[in-house]
């Protein structure tokens, strides 16, 4: 899950500068990994009966956490 929030927060932020086509092709890739990131919380939640909210925040905390420290990269 973290891996994926990830991916989709390296999307949403190649699209700072773009415009017309390019920005359009970038705005599906993100939207495609942010409802991959999505939908692998809700199928964790699902399973593990714990609460959905409660789940995507942890795992966006961690991916902060984990973009602040340098010995993650």
């Amino acid at each position: 899950m973290i891996r994926l929030e990830r991916s989709a927060q390296e999307e949403r932020a190649a699209l700072a500068g773009l415009t017309g086509d390019e920005y359009e092709a970038q705005w599906r890739r993100w939207r495609a990994a942010s409802e991959a990131a999505r939908a692998a919380v809700t199928r964790r939640a699902e399973t593990t009966g714990a609460d959905e909210h409660e789940l995507e925040q942890a795992v966006q905390k961690a991916v902060r956490q984990g973009q602040e420290d340098p010995a993650v990269e």
